[in-house]
């Protein structure tokens, strides 16, 4: 069974290596080796990821006790991050995270939810009702990622 609860301090250095993982092993359907690398870099600032997690605030997925994705919901409606390990993707961990988002938002009153999203999440949010509003190229450590700009209204 998926849990959703809500994110811990202690959980900052294990979303790190889930993000980590998922975009190493995922997104590499959709983004050169060099893309991916510059996405998610092996070294990073420990404090700032920190700093980032509590501010996102995310939902955490757990199946048994492990961790296996996690997703937040900004009070602007931004689903800034979205995450599902790489070892259970297409096992409910995705739904279980937005219908999550959904229930949160319709009780703080969001109709509008938006994200960036990759090339390969894109099918996921389609699914979900969200629909391209812009596509965009990104610049990060100097590789150029496409994405979309996706939103749902209610």
């Amino acid at each position: 069974m998926i849990v959703i609860r809500d994110y811990k301090e202690s959980d900052a250095g294990e979303l790190r290596a889930l993000c980590f993982r998922t975009v190493r092993n995922i997104n590499t359907r959709d983004y050169s080796k060099a893309q991916v690398e510059a996405w998610i870099p092996e070294s990073y600032d420990v404090d700032l990821w920190k700093r980032t997690l509590l501010v996102l605030s995310p939902f955490v997925a757990e199946i048994d006790g492990k961790v296996v994705g996690y997703a937040d919901l900004q009070p602007d409606g931004l689903i800034d991050h979205f995450f599902c390990h790489d070892q259970y993707q297409n096992r409910g961990v995705g739904r279980c995270l937005m219908e999550h988002i959904f229930s949160v938002g319709r009780a703080r009153g969001i109709e509008r939810y938006y994200s960036n999203v990759s090339l390969t999440a894109r099918p996921f949010y389609e699914h979900f009702g969200f629909w391209v509003t812009g596509e965009q190229v990104i610049e990060i450590r100097g590789q150029k990622l496409r994405n979309f700009v996706m939103e749902k209204c209610l």
